[in-house]
């Protein structure tokens, strides 16, 4: 049985990312592309970036094969709500038809923390887990995927739970401990505060922590104490191209 193979492209406040993935098995095939993210990161700029990855994956790829791109922003029924990271005139700008303009074919587009936590639910640690799963991007902010019996609940913003009169991810992220430059210790309290008062408020099943701080796991991960199992991820940085082509595969 000839694989479904997907295109899957990642946006990042750094960089753009993409290749083509296996959709059947959630396997990367090859290298990735990546082209940094343009200084002055407005739709015209990251459109055309994403359509130069996808040209040079071009012949990697079946001439039909769907797109899925991420983007760090509230995706809702293609527009794009909000910008983290990217200019503030991605705002309700139509992503899905920009993208799609660009590229000359339909793609879709979703948030990069929701096609995360799709691809640790399909192929990675949260693989075959039952009732609800919450993947946690700790990062620049705090990304968030609601995944319930394998089915995603988009643009949950639970990063910006308030909590102790404070944005959650302003003390949380991975960002603010380099910032602040704390000891794991330190940091892993403020993590316990945030995670006991999401588990508190929702009764997950499983919490998955990825984002790039997620390979140090075992410097903060043992000092936590919840009720509710909390592992790292397992795809790592390739869990958006992952889960983007899946998605558009879907």
């Amino acid at each position: 049985m000839t694989a479904r193979v997907a295109l899957g492209i990642d946006i990042g406040g750094s960089g753009i990312k993409g290749a083509p993935v296996d959709v059947d098995s959630g396997v990367q095939l090859g290298e990735r592309v990546k082209i940094a993210t343009p200084a002055k990161s407005t739709p015209e700029a990251v459109a055309a970036i994403v359509d130069q990855i996808a040209d040079q994956l071009a012949d990697r790829l079946p001439k039909d094969a769907p797109i899925g791109v991420t983007i760090p922003g509230v995706v809702q029924h293609g527009v794009v709500r909000t910008a983290a990271n990217i200019d503030k005139s991605w705002i309700d700008a139509p992503g899905q038809e920009i993208f799609s303009q660009a590229l000359g074919r339909r793609c879709l587009l979703v948030n990069d923390a929701d096609a995360a936590g799709v691809a640790e639910a399909r192929f990675g640690a949260a693989q075959g887990q039952r009732g609800l799963v919450i993947l946690t991007t700790l990062g620049t902010g705090i990304g968030i995927a609601l995944i319930h019996n394998g089915v995603l609940i988009p643009n949950a913003e639970l990063g910006h739970l308030e909590i102790d009169g404070h944005d959650a991810e302003t003390r949380a992220a991975a960002s603010a401990r380099e910032r602040e430059g704390l000891s794991w210790e330190r940091w892993a309290k403020r993590l316990q505060r945030y995670y006991r008062h999401v588990e508190d408020l929702l009764w997950p099943d499983l919490f998955v922590v990825g984002g790039g701080v997620s390979r140090k796991a075992d410097k903060f991960l043992p000092l936590l104490s919840l009720r509710t199992p909390i592992i790292p991820a397992a795809l790592q940085n390739a869990a958006g191209i992952i889960g983007a082509a899946s998605l558009a595969a879907d």
